[in-house]
């Protein structure tokens, strides 16, 4: 009778051992259902750092294709934060798309949607808050000297790191010379904006118009919607220009003195009479965003018409019976559910569904160099697109696609309608691949060049010369520089190298006006390029892509996210991105340098403005027609050649 009740126990504990789990014993069978066991930050954590990556480790290992933004969210009072979900063995990693507010409580949670290898489920949803730290308050003082030569605005207490906009307004008669902190200039712009760090005491200094003279004075309307360039004493009767350049997400509409408009041209040229205030007017720019499902419905939230520039739209793919929702192509890819969309541009996404049940696989062969898969899965649904990237070895180049797909499409999309193998071949290379290293002429001996003006804020290095022309040394700004004695050219505790202005002692006005016209012919040469170029790669976003040497041009922006772009070829191979709109990069973003490529033979070419984030890693030479800016954090290993003005903030720039 014992022996036969011993029996009887081990069979029920073998039942439970290989049933799986219910939500009844999970707490009693450790390892049958997956658990989170430890979270960072903890739960109820608090002063947490705004940079903070948000994870939860489990018991044991999870299906990675269970972890996503619809399983693994974050919150602030019910409203999810945009951010990118992955995994890595028993851990899921929230990472989000920008810094974490100050002082605010956040809330994750893992859902019942995560499942462990062998199919068992989380049994209900865990949930954690943490509060981040408290930005500390610093003290913005502003005053005008004389006190009767002006007003100003834009004074107070905010948080570290806030981004304020003092101005100065001229009163009649006076003319505004600059933006002074304990007497050092830090801005010639009535509208100067910059990120809080300490307490800050700025005067707004002005001085008496001369009878003879007239003030020009600007602003943009909004303060943010764009640049102007032009302000300043002018004799009577002088013939002036002044300019307007947008930034991002903008377009200029008109010049307006006092309410009327004088002007729909960026460039303004009149001749001057008497004192002036012109405004600059913006208007942030609209887009559509077209939604396109077969076998399901998207529903976009918010839905509109039209969106403003840096709006996010989410959509939320729902399948009709029978369907599941397999991924998003067009102007988005990837499988997020649901999809925040950052509307910056006109976008087409399609949602892709497929029967539930069909998959397919995808066996990739390369000899001689590698080929990524996006997105790279063991298995495929029925419709699915897999965009294929091929890198070759050192001395070795791409040549053709052979197998399920024949061609030299460069990257490859593939449709996933049955079980493929495809190959990469790959050839010797005895030459350099792409279309040839632009040669920049005497440009090429500076590192940073340009025809309006240098400006710098944050503690800034740079190595190599620069230069400005043909506007003179009071557009070089926040370098503090120190005359050398023979007056050709000055030097700066920022710059390792010579810094050049247009009326510095000859011979260097000769020099710079050569490197200026320099400068604009290799912007003409390398625009001008058209053999074997390839068109609108990725619709103007090449985010983690792969691209071999070559030229390419885009009729639109181009755009590269925190995701990088790597570039893969040999030491003397070239790539030319030729751009016709604004060439942005964000925040963390990362061009990656492989098998031997080199920054120096690397050209991108942009018809309007180059504005590269913060914390960015970035190589090759920037050839732009109007601004190019460099923020906080960003590395630069190239030659920046603006044929309007270069803005600096805490960067790096060193001449390859």
């Amino acid at each position: 009778m014992i022996a036969k009740k011993l029996l009887t126990t081990i069979a029920f504990a073998l039942v439970l051992l290989f049933s799986g789990c219910a939500k009844d014993d999970f707490n009693e069978i450790d390892g049958l259902c997956p658990v989170v066991t430890t979270t960072n930050p903890d739960d109820l954590a608090t002063d947490v750092p705004l940079n903070q990556i948000i994870s939860a480790k489990f018991n044991e290992k999870i299906n990675p294709t269970t972890i996503s933004g619809a399983s693994f969210t974050v919150a602030v009072d019910g409203t999810l934060i945009d951010g990118t979900v992955s995994q890595t063995d028993s851990t899921a990693i929230f990472t989000p798309s920008s810094l974490l507010d100050g002082d605010t409580e956040y809330t994750a949670t893992i859902k019942t949607l995560v499942k462990d290898e062998r199919g068992n489920a989380l049994q209900e949803d865990y949930v954690w808050t943490f509060t981040t730290l408290t930005l500390p308050e610093y003290t913005v003082d502003v005053s005008s000297s004389p006190a009767i030569g002006g007003v100003t605005a834009g004074g107070g207490l905010f948080n570290e790191g806030t981004a304020v906009t003092v101005t100065a307004v001229p009163n009649a008669g006076y003319n505004f010379i600059n933006w002074t902190d304990n007497g050092t200039e830090v801005s010639t712009n009535t509208d100067y904006t910059f990120d809080v760090i300490a307490d800050i005491t700025l005067v707004a200094n002005y001085s008496l118009i001369p009878p003879t003279q007239f003030d020009i004075i600007l602003s943009s309307s909004p303060v943010d919607g764009g640049l102007t360039s032009g302000a300043g004493l002018f004799d009577q009767g002088a013939t002036v220009t002044v300019t307007a350049t947008a930034n991002a997400g903008f377009t200029f509409v008109n010049w307006t003195d006092n309410g009327n408009e004088v002007s729909t041209n960026a460039d303004y040229t009149f001749d001057l009479i008497a004192n002036t205030t012109l405004v600059a007017n913006f208007v942030l720019n609209a887009y559509t965003l077209n939604v396109t499902a077969v076998n399901g419905t998207v529903n976009k939230n918010p839905d509109q018409l039209t969106y403003n520039n840096g709006d996010n739209v989410v959509l939320t793919p729902t399948p009709d019976s029978g369907y599941e929702f397999t991924s998003w192509s067009g102007d988005a890819i990837g499988t997020n559910n649901p999809l925040t969309v950052l509307m910056d541009a006109d976008k087409n996404i399609t949602a892709n569904f497929s029967l539930i049940g069909t998959t397919f696989t995808l066996n990739v062969t390369a000899v001689n160099g590698t080929v990524s898969k996006n997105p790279d899965q063991l298995t495929y649904n029925d419709g699915d697109n897999v965009v294929l990237t091929p890198a070759a070895d050192a001395g070795y180049a791409f040549d053709s696609w052979s197998g399920d797909v024949t061609g030299i499409d460069n990257p490859l999309t593939v449709l996933m309608d049955a079980n493929k193998n495809i190959t990469a071949n790959f050839i010797l290379s005895g030459v350099a691949i792409g279309p040839g290293v632009i040669d920049l002429g005497t440009a090429g001996e500076f590192v940073i060049l340009s025809k309006s003006g240098i400006s710098n804020t944050g503690v800034t290095s740079i190595t190599g010369n620069i230069g400005v022309s043909p506007i003179d040394q009071t557009a070089l700004t926040g370098f503090s520089q120190t005359m050398d004695v023979s007056n050709e050219f000055s030097t700066s505790d920022y710059v390792i190298g010579n810094i050049y202005a247009s009326d510095y002692s000859p011979p260097t006005p000769t020099y710079l006006t050569t490197a200026i016209s320099d400068q604009e012919t290799a912007f003409t040469t390398a625009n001008g390029l058209t053999t074997n170029v390839i068109v609108d790669l990725g619709a103007g976003d090449i985010s983690g892509m792969t691209l071999a040497p070559g030229l390419y041009k885009w009729g639109t922006g181009l755009l590269i996210t925190n995701a990088g772009v790597t570039l893969s070829g040999g030491p003397d191979d070239t790539w030319v991105f030729q751009i016709s709109d604004d060439f942005t990069i964000d925040n963390d973003a990362i061009i990656t340098l492989t098998g031997g490529a080199q920054a120096k033979n690397i050209f991108w070419v942009t018809q309007t403005q180059a504005l590269l984030g913060s914390n960015v890693q970035f190589k090759g030479n920037v050839l732009a027609k109007t601004l190019i800016s460099v923020n906080t954090g960003t590395a630069v290993s190239g030659i920046l050649l603006s044929q309007t003005a270069v803005t600096l903030n805490a960067a790096t720039v060193v001449k390859p």
